[in-house]
């Protein structure tokens, strides 16, 4: 009984959601440290994993969960200014590759969006999976308020938006190796764009400078996607 009657304190404790979060990142952080920074053991995959099955064995509901852990949301807002840091530190070599950024983002934005859903659309996915799969590529806060508004569902979207992530800060690394793309600003730019706040985490972690440009894409790209999907919807999703 003793154990079940902290357990059942602990629950209710504003910090322990916190820290039992923060926990299973460092046990993930270290994880993949041992593992060499392999792209397979990605840190954000298995925290994820650590804390979904807790909330399983508990039994906790996701908003319990919330409650106790939304100071890590919070710091989303923080983290992405933050971002300006090394930005302003490359500002010399980032003007040099102004076109080349401008011209990546408008191909790149649309084949994130047009390619999934013509896929999903050929697969038969009805309407509002499609608006749900639209914005998948732009950082979750982003994709769930424009999934909302369109009529799709925000909570397929923000599980559809870190799956994204995760497969992108995966494959980023072998996939470029295996294309013979050796420049950092490029690999970057294609994994901030492509897989948001995960894969620009995965980018600084490989190259500082493949941080940076990761981070202007994945800013940029919450810009541009909310744009474009209300014009493209009509065409791709009937």
């Amino acid at each position: 009984m003793i154990p079940f009657r902290l357990w059942v304190y602990l629950q209710t404790t504003p910090l322990f959601w916190l820290t039992a979060t923060l926990a299973a990142y460092i046990v993930a952080d270290r994880i993949a440290a041992a593992a060499g920074r392999h792209p397979v053991v990605n840190p954000v995959a298995i925290a994820i994993a650590l804390v979904g099955a807790l909330l399983m064995l508990t039994g906790t509901d996701y908003q319990t969960y919330f409650n106790g852990a939304q100071f890590v949301h919070f710091l989303l807002g923080p983290a992405t200014v933050a971002l300006a840091v090394p930005l302003y530190r490359n500002l010399e070599l980032v003007s040099r590759n102004l076109l080349p950024m401008a011209a990546a983002l408008a191909v790149g934005a649309v084949t994130a969006i047009v390619s999934a859903l013509v896929v999903a659309r050929a697969l038969g996915a009805p309407r509002a999976v499609l608006v749900s799969l639209a914005p998948k590529s732009v950082t979750a806060g982003v994709a769930m308020a424009v999934s909302e508004t369109l009529g799709g569902a925000p909570p397929l979207t923000a599980v559809l938006v870190i799956a994204t992530g995760i497969l992108g800060a995966i494959m980023v690394t072998p996939l470029m190796n295996a294309l013979k793309i050796r420049d950092y600003a490029a690999r970057g730019f294609a994994v901030g764009l492509a897989s948001h706040g995960i894969g620009t985490a995965r980018a600084f972690a490989v190259d500082p400078v493949a941080g940076v440009f990761a981070g202007i894409a994945m800013g940029l790209n919450a810009v541009v996607t909310p744009a474009l999907i209300p014009v493209l919807l009509p065409w791709l999703a009937g």
